[in-house]
């Protein structure tokens, strides 16, 4: 039997262990932490009782993909949990728009630019399925959606600043740029407004679900169904240098492109070693967990029911700020997003005190606390959240960096968004995964399709890994 090591017990290399193991690979990951999941774990961190989400909370382009529909995580627990409210984007004096599951009612809270948003979402929203197919791999490839790909592809090579000016009034203008600014670029670049389309659009199909008990239920599954599959896990491994793992057949590195050529040294062939320590990381985030009494009260009543709720006022102002944190400045008043998790599973609330969990986009490595500031924008929108804080728990940019080597600088989306790397990541190849040492994959988020917990990476990955071992 054919062996395998995954070096990172992410949502990626998780993937990669269970696709290899059901083309019958023996399969063994390796874990540096004491705790596996990478950016897919929860846990306590403020009060006794109360689950946060460490990192990846809600997960739209996790519910129907190739990797969820091969391997059925339901029958391991993992169940998803809707808020009414898939996000919303409040503004100044209680305005603000929102977005629901149904792209009518959508568009219908957006008064004279609802029609514009309906015929814009509503047909991707119908060809969703087959889009996600296409760009939920490497984009260089032969389409089998050519006619639903080149409409998604229209819109999402425009910049997010003038894609967002098909509509008129600043609620829909901003609620669109709040969804762009995932991507951590600035809106007026190239393609900038290619994630903001995709999440959009994912709201429609499949909404912004929570994963029951916490994101770490993903990985508890995936864990649970490699076990069962005879596959091991073992924490506290750090790996440091490939000859340190013996000769497996397939070696599969869930790491930072920089990190792999670490581990791989002189092996890696120097064209390969360029691409991997010239990769290219983009902004980093601070995130604050709160423990919030009665919740927060926003002034825009559908943010109270929302599970995300983007927090950055205007599109001018998002796209100032956005502007400023890829040049490496501290904005005034910064992008957030901010998690309401009990907005779809209630009962993470305990005793009237609910889990929220933010983050502001900064420069990356950006050395400050940005407690202050996360607080003083969410109370800009929602007046008396300062009084209703009852702990709140920040982590530094070197605290995220700490916490996953992955989030290199505190880049928790694992690679810059530009033209180039949404394209080529982390090189240009035919095959983006191979390292091109024979049997040796990269398989995280710096390879396509980039971040999410949807292990789409990792699956991509070890398919193209199986077919190597075929080839023998």
């Amino acid at each position: 039997m054919p062996t395998a090591l995954i070096v990172g017990s992410g949502p990626n290399g998780l993937a990669a262990a269970l696709t290899l193991a059901a083309g019958g690979v023996d399969v063994t990951v390796l874990e540096a932490s004491d705790s596996i999941g990478g950016g897919t774990r929860s846990g306590e961190l403020t009060l006794p009782g109360l689950l946060h989400d460490h990192c990846s909370g809600f997960h739209p382009l996790a519910v129907d993909t190739g990797f969820s529909r091969q391997f059925d995580l339901a029958a391991h627990g993992l169940r998803w949990l809707h808020p009414e409210v898939q996000y919303s984007h409040p503004l100044d004096g209680g305005r603000g728009a929102a977005v629901w599951t149904s792209v009518d009612e959508t568009a219908s809270q957006l008064g004279a630019d609802g029609a514009s948003y309906r015929r814009m979402f509503g047909p991707l929203t119908e060809r969703f399925p087959g889009i996600v197919e296409e760009f939920l791999q490497p984009l260089l490839h032969l389409p089998r959606h050519p006619l639903a790909l080149a409409r998604f592809g229209s819109y999402s090579a425009m910049p997010a600043a003038l894609l967002a000016r098909r509509w008129e009034s600043e609620e829909a203008r901003a609620l669109f740029a709040g969804v762009a600014a995932h991507a951590f670029r600035p809106l007026g670049s190239v393609m900038s407004s290619a994630i903001g389309v995709a999440l959009g659009t994912a709201a429609h199909r499949y909404g912004w679900p929570v994963a029951a008990g916490g994101s770490a239920s993903i990985t508890s599954a995936m864990a649970a169904r490699l076990a069962e599959q005879g596959s091991r896990i073992e924490t506290g491994a750090r790996v440091t240098d490939h000859r340190e793992l013996g000769h497996p057949d397939l070696l599969m590195l869930n790491t930072s492109p920089s990190a792999a050529a670490d581990i791989l040294g002189s092996a890696l062939p120097p064209r390969v070693a360029r691409a991997y320590r010239r990769f290219r990381h983009g902004p980093a985030a601070f995130q604050v967990a709160f423990a919030v009494e009665g919740g927060i009260p926003w002034t825009h009543e559908p943010s109270r029911r929302a599970g995300t709720v983007h927090v950055g006022g205007s599109l001018a102002e998002i796209a100032d700020a956005e502007r400023r944190v890829v040049r490496g400045e501290m904005p005034e008043r910064p992008f957030i997003l901010v998690g309401q998790q009990s907005a779809a599973e209630p009962g993470r609330a305990k005793d009237g005190i609910h889990p929220v969990d933010a983050y502001a986009h900064v420069p990356a490595g950006w050395p400050g606390d940005a407690t202050e500031t996360i607080i003083s924008q969410i109370e800009r929108f929602a007046p008396g959240f300062r009084d209703r804080i009852r702990m709140a728990v920040p982590k530094s940019t070197w605290q995220i960096a700490a916490y996953d080597p992955n989030f290199v600088g505190g880049d928790i989306v694992t690679g810059a968004n530009t033209p180039f790397q949404l394209v080529f990541r982390p090189r240009v190849a035919l095959d983006p995964y191979s390292a091109g040492i024979p049997g040796v994959y990269l398989c995280s988020a710096a390879t396509p399709p980039g971040a999410g917990a949807h292990g789409m990476a990792g699956w991509n990955a070890a398919r193209s890994a199986l077919l190597y071992l075929d080839a023998l």
